[in-house]
């Protein structure tokens, strides 16, 4: 039987296309529910407080890295969204004077500008220049500028950089559309006009340019630039699952802030149960070996209906 279309957007693949079930399922999960999705292999957290989540979110840089040695580099990969860890990286880097001459960061994901470039760090998004302002340019002790890794049109570069250094984790945020980086679902259209590319098929994918599903440009329209829109590009370059799967671990932050309750629930909700569908692509990772979910108790919300 044909898949349904979506409803916010029939000529995209996304969570709107899923069996009636599982939205069903995921809708009716409760907070203790989502307590009891851990299985080997998947993990879910819970903090009580802000301060509490972030600080969490900031020592998984500081125990990453204190693993680096000159024979064993390591590093992490970062997301923009959120951002609130990132001081906090900074000020335990400096705190506890960390040698990080051996340690690594790679940025995930770039806007694309007009010209086929990423956009240069005076865009007003421009993801690295958020990661220097609010991070890196406050270490003391800064990393090598050579082991700062941020993704460009060119993607050969930034794909070599991950061969002989250890990705100890991987964080990540949710969006709408229920991404981890940009690894959002494709157009409906060729050979996916009627179903969504298999996981396997999708995990074949590297870094690369990727064309933005129009949930997403509304939320960092909504999120970073007050609304406005004309501001968000409509491509960008995104870590791919290639790169995921070499990271050790991968690790989802949602404090409540970028996907609502129901989207919560519902990548949770399949990985635990290995529902795997490149319609929301944050539930591929039911297929890698060592994820956690971190989640702010009081972002969690309700799915039950409320008029506002």
């Amino acid at each position: 039987m044909a898949r349904k279309l979506s409803t916010i957007a029939p000529d995209w693949w996304d969570y709107t296309t899923l069996d009636d079930e599982i939205i069903r399922d995921a809708a009716a999960l409760t907070l203790g529910d989502l307590e009891q999705l851990s299985r080997p292999g998947f993990r879910v957290v819970f903090y009580d407080t802000l301060e509490d989540f972030y600080l969490a979110e900031a020592l998984e840089y500081i125990e990453a890295w204190t693993q680096a040695t000159p024979d064993n580099p390591v590093g992490i990969c970062g997301p923009i969204g959120p951002t609130e860890q990132l001081p906090l990286v900074a000020r335990l880097a400096n705190a506890l004077e960390l040698d990080l001459s051996n340690t690594h960061f790679w940025g995930m994901d770039e806007w694309l500008g007009d010209d086929g470039e990423a956009v240069p760090t005076s865009h007003p998004l421009s993801f690295e220049r958020a990661d220097r302002e609010l991070c890196f340019n406050k270490i003391t002790n800064a990393l090598p500028e050579a082991n700062l890794h941020f993704p460009t049109a060119d993607t050969s570069a930034y794909q070599k950089s991950w061969d002989g250094v250890r990705c100890a984790v991987m964080q990540g945020g949710q969006g709408d559309i229920k991404h981890w980086a940009f690894n959002d679902p494709p157009r409906r259209e060729g050979v996916y006009a009627e179903a969504p590319p298999s996981p396997a098929e999708y995990r074949t994918l590297a870094t690369r340019i990727v064309e933005l599903h129009p949930i997403t440009l509304a939320q960092n329209a909504r999120t970073s630039g007050g609304g406005n829109i004309t501001l968000v590009p409509q491509k960008a370059i995104t870590v791919g699952p290639v790169e995921t799967w070499k990271a050790e671990k991968v690790s989802i932050w949602q404090a409540g802030t970028h996907d609502n309750p129901f989207g919560q629930r519902l990548t949770a909700f399949m990985i635990s149960k290995g529902l795997a569908d490149t319609a929301v692509p944050m539930s591929l990772l039911a297929d890698h070996p060592n994820v956690q979910f971190n989640y702010f108790r009081g972002g969690i919300g309700s799915c039950s209906v409320e008029m506002h």
